[in-house]
Order: C-alpha cells, then structure tokens, then sequence
C-alpha cells in the first residue's frame, strides 16, 4: 500500500487570551452574530490558536455572520473560524457547515461565559477544546 489512511484524533488549544477575546467580541457584537477568523497552527491534528484577525469586509445580523473570502490575503496561520450563536445554540447549522473555513469550526453560544465555546470539524462533529 502506498498511502497509509492515518486518521487524527484532532483537538484545539486556546490560549487564555484568546478566549477572552473572542468571549468580549461576541458579547459586544450581541444581539447580532459576530465573526472571527482563527489564527495559529496544526500539527498531528493539535490545532493551537494564538490569535484572532476581524474579517475584512464581514457582514453580521441575529441569523447570520459571514466575509467574502476573496479578500483575504494569503495567511498559512489561518487555521479556521470562530462565530457566535446569539440564540444559545452551539450546534452548527447547515449554512455553518458550507461555509466551513480551515480546519476548525468554533461556535460560542449566548450567554458566553468560558463553558459556552464549542468547537466542531467540518462534518459537524465535536473537537476537544482546552485552554493553555
């Protein structure tokens, strides 16, 4: 066999920052969804986020959030998305999952406190989240 089919077992560290930050733009951008772009790097399916960028150009309102990607400049640090869920759900939506971006999906849910940051792959399936 040529290729071996290696299966990771991914996982995402935040740096404590970080989550404090996402955590404070999501409640400032309430009632409406806001949206972050997920700075970092992966290695053996450990994904570690070290910082945030505002999407040139995003758009957000109760139902939705979103950027054109077409302006983003060419970054290897971008390792996925973060946005907020005004409703209270964590889930991701359909939309969520089409428009997945990177590696990492993360959705934080009202009332954002540090337990309402969930993190998902793009099937829709949960990944572990730990803070550094």
């Amino acid at each position: 066999m040529l290729f071996k089919n290696k299966k990771f077992e991914r996982k995402v560290s935040l740096q404590k920052d970080v989550r404090d930050s996402i955590l404070s733009f999501c409640q400032m951008k309430h009632p409406n969804e806001g949206i972050l772009i997920l700075k970092g790097k992966s290695k053996n399916g450990e994904i570690t986020v070290s910082g945030l960028v505002i999407p040139p150009f995003s758009e957000s309102g109760p139902t939705f959030a979103g950027f054109p990607h077409s302006f983003l400049p060419f970054d290897t640090s971008y390792v996925g998305i973060v946005h907020s869920h005004p409703s209270g759900s964590a889930e991701p939506s359909v939309t969520d999952l089409h428009n997945f971006f990177g590696l990492v999906s993360m959705i934080v849910k009202s009332p954002y406190d540090d337990d309402s940051i969930f993190a998902w792959d793009r099937n829709g399936d949960p990944i572990l989240i730990s803070i550094l």
